[in-house]
């Protein structure tokens, strides 16, 4: 009796990292629903506070009670302040700029990990990768042509984003020897505990409305069920075979740009995104060739 292949590990790892996306791409659209009316540093707690409440049964049931035990501390916090920046970054900028722009904005990240990854890991870019990094380069210069809808001091905030992102995903590298469960613990910690402890003195704009509760919960569950999804998925298969799908967030950014806030990106910005998520695609292409050698 003849055995059957070994299924490809895309069978088991994409449908967890495509409805990660979507569960991120929801978070995104319903945090710039709330920063139009709500102070920001309430939106970004609940997302850091909802984070919190699911990652933590998640790596309590991966790894045990010890989860939270690492050697790297300094490092892991480091990183997780990094990804706060990059969040409070993020929504402040879409309370100006349409969805679909702004997230493909911040696909800047795997450019400047490319920059940064000599200084940081101490491995040098290809051709190809830098030829990528200025393609991409060229694609925020399309967006940010003169008259377009995102011309707007904002774009500098999700620039940050972009560069914070690089930098915790360059940390997340040198945490490769972390067990998965500890690290997607720590990456809420910093955003959860700290804006906790001075939510009493900050947050002075009252109790929300009914209806904006549930998108306050619904704010945290995204991040949290994303999060614990990106880590299955990467449990599942290597991230440069999964790297490329993330790119169909600008998909569903676009989407939910339309129904709920009627914003659809121009001609011109089109191109520009398309040339953003042709560049992060060919990287992900070379990081996958280099990993098969």
């Amino acid at each position: 009796m003849l055995t059957p292949p070994p299924a490809h590990p895309l069978a088991r790892a994409l449908p967890p990292f495509l409805l990660a996306g979507l569960c991120l791409t929801t978070l995104d659209a319903t945090a710039k629903y709330l920063v139009r009316d709500h102070p920001l540093f309430l939106v970004v707690w609940a997302r850091y506070a909802g984070q919190m409440l699911v990652v933590t049964p998640f790596a309590w049931h991966r790894a045990g009670p010890g989860f939270w035990r690492t050697q790297r501390l300094p490092l892991h916090l480091f990183r997780s302040a990094l990804l706060l920046v990059a969040t409070g970054c993020f929504f402040a900028g879409l309370r100006y700029l349409p969805l679909a722009e702004g997230s493909s904005i911040t696909f800047l990240a795997p450019m400047f990990m490319i920059m940064l990854s000599f200084p940081v890991l101490g491995e040098r870019p290809t051709r190809a990768q830098w030829i990528a990094c200025i393609a991409g380069f060229c694609g925020i210069l399309i967006l940010l042509r003169p008259g377009s809808s995102i011309l707007h001091p904002a774009v500098l905030l999700l620039i940050g984003t972009a560069l914070c992102n690089a930098l915790y995903q360059l940390l997340t590298r040198k945490l490769r020897s972390e067990p998965a469960p500890t690290t997607l613990f720590y990456s809420a910690i910093v955003g959860a505990v700290g804006l906790t402890l001075v939510l009493p003195w900050v947050a002075t704009g009252g109790v929300p409305a009914p209806a904006n509760i549930g998108l306050f919960l619904l704010l945290g569950l995204c991040a949290g069920v994303g999060h614990g999804l990106l880590t299955a998925a990467y449990l599942r298969a290597p991230a440069s075979l999964l790297t490329p799908f993330t790119y169909l967030q600008v998909l569903w950014a676009t989407a939910y740009g339309y129904a709920v806030f009627g914003q659809l990106p121009d001609g011109w910005s089109v191109v520009g995104m398309m040339v953003i998520v042709a560049s992060g695609m060919l990287l992900a292409l070379t990081y996958r060739r280099r990993a098969a050698r």
